[in-house]
């Protein structure tokens, strides 16, 4: 198959969705509660659902109004990208089974008025969470609102629900950062989820932010510090209710589906590659020789859903009752166990595929590299980041142009600081229960809910991942490879070409400084 074709007809028809599954039958006649079905895992869970289950009765979205749009506008962009395409094609009337539930999760009860609740509570059979702010600078309170607060009414609300088959709580791999060995159990949190949540309503903006450092902790941010919390409070209903927690590792494009290499965020590592790629990222502390854990999107909505076929046939009558006293239902989606990949292998396989669709907006040569030595890093950010930032703005000033670079590069280094912590880290994942997960699925199961990373082929995934992110990210179409190629060799020899002149500057200089002192 040619490969550049997959992004021209906006993916391939999918062969898998009509053999015989045992989780699409649990799905059968099911209404699904979905929040956060306008972020990049709820739409991938969303077609995924009215894909390979066509004989789910409904889905139920949590949407709000955002930007002047109302829910109604944005329920459209929802279904309008290729990663439609595929469900477009085989089910024409796939909206039939799609409604809107009018709710913000940075309110109590996620927004919605008692006839929404009770409708729910009637009519829903699944629960599929994966709402959240995923900003790792976000303030505290609303943090704690929308990662905490929103799972203990959720909760609140499935205790009412009178058919609720499983309730799916995503979380991340990277919850309970500050241990060095991570396995599928619940660990001690910051603090109790009430005392946070009291907490944030009683004190002011400013004393809380402030206070923020010193409630933290170890954890290097709001965002993996309030999902930990939000696991405890999962955890407590272990033995009550037919509940689990899914931690995906680093969340990058789609291997396969709904379309090979879609992808529709900057977050992670993938907005450092195309920082790099453009040109603009030339810098970071990290240690890149450590091993890190990137998932495939659509691996984790399929071992999500594969979890909640496990919830349901293991959990009989609403209780989830453990196969025995050690074993808790988290189950950590990561690489690292079965196919690592180090940071040094990953900048090298996205420069390697990159080389040959380099993008048309590259504002110079690719050179980054990922420094140790915070003395190091900081010296480097200044030569490569700061100092030509305002350089450049100086001479747009001189010339009578709007100067943009500083500012620009302000945000690149707060993004560097924040990715170092995880950059300079590495953690030793245990994944037994969704390995075991994988081997006690059947072979029609497996061949259309696929998540097995072992002998997970990373050259050929890069090859999608990176027209991926050229092709979803940066609107750059594969048509415009013969003016990149272009533009990548004339930056090529002007990046070695002033390299060169400068030194030369720098040998002439410090030769004369030389024959001054001898």
């Amino acid at each position: 198959m040619d490969i550049d074709k997959v992004y021209s007809k906006g993916g391939e028809e999918d062969e898998n969705t009509d053999i015989e599954s045992n989780i699409s039958a649990v799905f059968e006649n099911g209404t699904i509660f979905l929040t956060g079905a306008t972020g990049f895992l709820g739409k991938m869970f969303l077609e995924k659902l009215l894909r390979s289950s066509p004989k789910l009765r409904r889905i139920y979205m949590l949407i709000r109004p955002k930007k002047g749009k109302d829910v109604e506008e944005r329920l459209d962009e929802i279904f309008d990208g290729p990663n439609m395409e595929p469900l477009k094609r085989k089910y024409p009337r796939f909206i039939e089974k799609v409604s809107i539930v009018n709710g913000d999760c940075s309110l109590p009860d996620l927004g919605m008025d008692e006839d929404c609740k009770n409708k729910l509570i009637r009519e829903t059979n699944f629960i599929i969470h994966c709402a959240a702010t995923v900003n790792f600078d976000e303030k505290l309170r609303t943090a704690a609102h929308i990662n905490v607060r929103v799972v203990r009414d959720l909760v609140t609300i499935a205790k009412q629900m009178k058919d609720l088959k499983a309730f799916l709580h995503v979380s991340t791999a990277f919850s309970h950062c500050i241990r060095s060995d991570i396995g599928e159990k619940c660990y001690e949190a910051g603090m109790a989820a009430d005392k946070l949540l009291d907490f944030v309503e009683e004190i002011d903006e400013d004393r809380l932010t402030k206070m923020t450092p010193i409630l933290l902790g170890e954890w290097p941010n709001t965002y993996v510090f309030t999902k930990a919390i939000a696991e405890n409070l999962v955890a407590q209903e272990f033995e009550k209710m037919p509940i689990a927690i899914i931690r995906p590792g680093i969340v990058i494009a789609a291997v396969d589906e709904p379309v090979k290499g879609w992808i529709d965020n900057y977050y992670g590592p993938t907005g450092s590659i195309i920082a790099a790629a453009l040109g603009w990222l030339r810098t970071m502390q990290g240690r890149d020789k450590n091993v890190t854990d990137l998932v495939p999107a659509d691996y984790v909505i399929n071992a999500g859903l594969a979890v909640i076929w496990d919830t349901v046939t293991k959990r009989k009558n609403r209780l989830l009752i453990p196969p025995d006293d050690t074993e808790e239902p988290i189950f950590n989606i990561v690489s690292s166990p079965e196919a690592p990949v180090t940071w040094k292998e990953f900048m090298k396989l996205n420069v390697n595929h990159a080389f040959h669709v380099p993008v048309t907006e590259q504002i110079w040569h690719n050179t980054f590299l990922m420094r140790e030595g915070r003395l190091h890093a900081l010296l480097a950010c200044f030569f490569l980041h700061t100092f030509p930032a305002y350089l450049i703005d100086f001479i747009c000033i001189c010339i009578g142009r709007q100067p943009k670079m500083v500012k620009g590069y302000q945000k690149i280094n707060k993004f560097c600081e924040v990715m170092t912590y995880f950059a300079l880290r590495e953690w030793k994942f245990f994944n037994n229960n969704i390995q075991d997960l994988w081997r006690r699925m059947d072979p029609g199961d497996k061949q259309q809910y696929p998540f097995s990373m072992e002998n997970f082929d990373w050259d050929t995934y890069f090859r999608y991942y990176v027209r991926g992110t050229r092709v979803y990210l940066l609107k750059d179409p594969l048509e415009t490879v013969p003016k990149g190629r272009v533009l990548y060799w004339k930056l090529f020899f002007a990046h070695y070409a002033l390299t060169a002149i400068l030194l030369l500057i720098f040998f002439k200089i410090l030769y004369l400084l030389c024959s001054c002192i001898f």
